[in-house]
């Protein structure tokens, strides 16, 4: 091998590492800003109480929720600006995709006298609130 092809063979790697690296970093930022971030849990909702997910303001975020209680719970989206829309009905083991606009929160409601839980799993704008009401 030449001189002058291992020299390009040389450029052509630190290249290709500087591109490794560049792309990984804006993979990172674009993960920890929300863009390509995600969100699993499993949460429990009192009798009578409600979960609020994204009562602040946000991005859009999408919600894979399973019921899994031995009773039905209710869905409703709550744009923080006020009012209320869209109420769902989840059964029992039933998984349902809910998509909710920006700066609309997604309140999970337990109108049984038994506790319940839901898996979810969020995905696109994960910066959102999460509480409990009574």
């Amino acid at each position: 091998m030449t001189s002058k092809m291992h020299e390009n063979k040389k450029n052509n790697n630190k290249i290709f590492s500087k591109s490794l690296i560049a792309l990984f970093a804006i993979l990172l930022l674009a993960t920890s800003c929300g863009i390509f971030g995600s969100l699993t849990s499993n949460t429990t909702i009192k009798p009578n109480e409600s979960f609020v997910l994204g009562n602040n303001e946000h991005g859009n975020f999408k919600v894979k929720l399973k019921n899994v209680s031995n009773h039905d719970l209710k869905i409703i989206m709550a744009p923080i600006a006020g009012g209320t829309h869209s109420p769902i009905t989840v059964s029992p083991n039933e998984t349902v995709t809910v998509k909710a606009e920006r700066n609309t929160a997604l309140i999970i409601e337990n109108n049984s006298n038994q506790t319940a839980s839901v898996d979810l799993y969020v995905t696109g704008d994960i910066g959102l609130s999460m509480g409990y009401k009574n």
